[in-house]
């Protein structure tokens, strides 16, 4: 694909990477965008990387009465030497291209969509800050753009990419935080869009989130639609524990999203020649397993936080207090491989890091 670029003459007021450390994740954003069209009978075309600005959608755009919208969520490293990496990227775009299937929207080229991410990257560098902690999160989506309001999916689309430094995701940084075991509300069920990243699984748990929230919780633990008993995931990351000395993940069921950083935590894991399963866990057994003492860690793993150990999870009059509110052997040996991987400071045996400079 022919790839045009447009600079701004009007380039924003760059923060100083201690800056970039302590700004609220996702609310500052770089000086220009990637935007792709898609037209039936013409397929993906006039990819074009411009100024960040708004976007021009007539009011009877599919994506806003329907939703058919999606996205993806990876990180952009300065390493030492200068230059920059991507973090497995390649499972991103093969994910999306999942998402689209669901959501009958059309693929994605998956290699020449990422190279044109990773020239918006490039473009932007200026904006990958350095300071240990912190980094370039890359937010690729589509949105149906078509002016219809008839329930079909959409004849258009606009594929765009912002760019965003970030520091820590959770205020606590890697100090271990609290969630709220969700009961009552349903996020997401088999058979529906769980595995997708579309915007609606994130829209139905915004209720749950400032209920937690409010009673003092940073995430909100999901069980099961049908069952309401077996843990399936965190807000918008995958859980896992460490219970006898095993490392135990909710297994992937259809509603449950297929995280990339949870691949690459099964995957050292194993690689480290730990007991490692991913099956169905209840919450009760999971209170069980901790009131006897069995249950040593819990955490969670995703492309924002990379691993936030969780200090403790309340499920009704149950709290389960991991590791005496501390981060764990478990949790501190996978965050220190997986970010000395993304920034090249460890030895990136499986081939995760992508060059983009």
């Amino acid at each position: 694909m022919e790839l045009r670029i447009e600079k701004t003459t009007q380039p924003k007021k760059r923060p100083t990477d201690q800056e970039m450390a302590g700004i609220r994740f996702g609310s500052t954003f770089t000086d220009h965008m990637l935007l792709i069209g898609y037209k039936k009978g013409l397929g993906w075309h006039n990819g074009r990387i411009v100024p960040y600005g708004p976007l021009s959608l007539d009011p009877a755009s599919t994506c806003l009465h329907y939703g058919q919208l999606i996205f993806e969520g990876m990180k952009a490293y300065k390493i030492s030497g200068g230059g920059i990496v991507l973090f497995r990227p390649d499972q991103n775009m093969a994910r999306m291209n999942k998402s689209c299937e669901r959501m009958c929207m059309p693929p994605i080229n998956e290699d020449e969509t990422l190279d044109a991410i990773a020239k918006l990257v490039e473009v932007d560098e200026a904006w990958v800050p350095s300071v240990p902690g912190t980094s370039l999160y890359v937010r690729p989506f589509i949105l149906a753009d078509e002016a219809f309001l008839g329930v079909h999916p959409s004849n258009s689309y606009l594929f765009a990419t912002i760019l965003s430094p970030v520091g820590a995701y959770f205020k606590e940084g890697l100090a271990p935080v609290r969630i709220y075991v969700e009961d009552n509300y349903v996020r997401a069920v088999r058979g529906g869009t769980g595995y997708a990243k579309c915007a609606g699984n994130y829209a139905a748990s915004l209720k749950s989130q400032e209920e937690a929230e409010k009673a003092g919780y940073s995430q909100v633990l999901w069980l099961d639609g049908v069952e309401r008993k077996y843990i399936e995931e965190v807000g918008g990351m995958n859980i896992f524990f460490v219970i006898d000395g095993e490392v135990v993940t909710p297994e992937l069921n259809g509603s449950i999203l297929p995280g990339v950083t949870r691949k690459s935590v099964i995957e050292l894991v194993k690689s480290w020649g730990m007991p490692m399963s991913e099956r169905k866990i209840s919450i009760e057994d999971l209170a069980e397993a901790y009131k006897s003492g069995h249950a040593q860690e819990a955490l969670c793993t995703g492309t924002a936080a990379v691993i936030s150990p969780i200090g403790e999870l309340k499920w009704g009059d149950t709290v389960m207090r991991f590791n005496d509110g501390k981060i764990g052997e478990v949790s501190q040996k996978l965050y220190d491989e997986i970010t000395g991987i993304q920034t090249c400071a460890r030895e990136d045996k499986f081939g995760w890091v992508y060059r983009v400079k």
